[in-house]
């Protein structure tokens, strides 16, 4: 599975989702059996090879037409903020659908 997120750095252990526009870089991770195998970035959400399943966002404010045009499923991370603490949200389903 591929879960998109908007960041401010590269520095996988430093790096915080960020707002949509905002982003200095966009990470797309691989998760596999409940770990991140891989984690990919791009300047534009629109570069990566492979499609992503889920964007997360920072608040339910955030602009996310496009990535609903693409069926992609958005998740909402309102205290999660660095890649690890998402992860174990998603996984432990602490994320929170946007409210439309």
């Amino acid at each position: 599975m591929y879960l998109l997120l908007p960041m401010d750095s590269e520095d996988v252990q430093e790096a915080k989702l960020t707002k949509i526009n905002d982003a200095k870089v966009w990470a797309q991770l691989v998760v596999e059996d409940g770990e991140v195998v891989e984690i990919n970035h791009a300047k534009d959400w629109t570069e990566f090879e492979n499609f992503s399943e889920y964007v997360v966002v920072c608040d339910d404010s955030e602009y996310v037409w496009p990535f609903i045009e693409y069926n992609m499923l958005v998740l909402v991370a309102h205290t999660q903020r660095y890649i690890d603490d998402i992860v174990e949200a998603y996984l432990f389903k602490e994320l929170h659908e946007l409210a439309y």
